[in-house]
């Protein structure tokens, strides 16, 4: 006896975006295999362009300003850093732990027309603030219009 076994389509495209998922992730981790193994969380950060600068503020609660690195190459802003567990002890029973402990980090591309010799860091409760000025050439410029009127002419 014979069955037929209907054909759906849809049951080879599932199978085709599973194998492609596969590959995806296999190439993400091979091409950084640093970043996925060692970094666990990444803090909330906010990035702001005002006429004159650019303003980076990165949350960082629970951080001391020495666990925490701020580099500038390439056009490339890194922030990185460490969050080290509390002290355990056998006495304690976790009941929820939500907060996020390891090494994190950070990048974001600068756009070309921010100083990055000047940068001004402060690190205050737990809040990194960066101010990056703009470069001179960047900044809006106001021009002077010279109005002049039209002569009458002579009919």
């Amino acid at each position: 006896m014979n069955f037929l076994t209907r054909w759906d389509p849809f049951d080879e495209l599932t199978l085709l975006r599973n194998r492609m998922d596969r590959l995806l992730n296999k190439i993400n981790f091979e091409e950084t295999p640093a970043l996925t193994t060692t970094a666990t969380w990444a803090p909330a950060t906010d990035i702001v362009e005002t006429k004159d600068a650019l303003l980076v503020r990165c949350e960082l609660p629970g951080i001391e300003a020495k666990d925490v690195s701020v580099e500038i190459e390439n056009g490339v802003l890194t922030i990185s850093g460490e969050r080290t567990i509390e002290e355990t002890t056998q006495e304690k029973n976790f009941h929820r732990v939500e907060r996020a402990y390891g090494k994190f980090v950070r990048s974001f591309t600068l756009p070309p027309n921010f100083a990055t010799e000047n940068v001004n860091a402060t690190f205050t409760d737990g809040l990194l603030e960066l101010t990056l000025p703009k470069k001179e050439e960047a900044k809006p410029k106001k021009i002077h219009l010279e109005i002049r009127k039209k002569l009458a002419t002579a009919a």
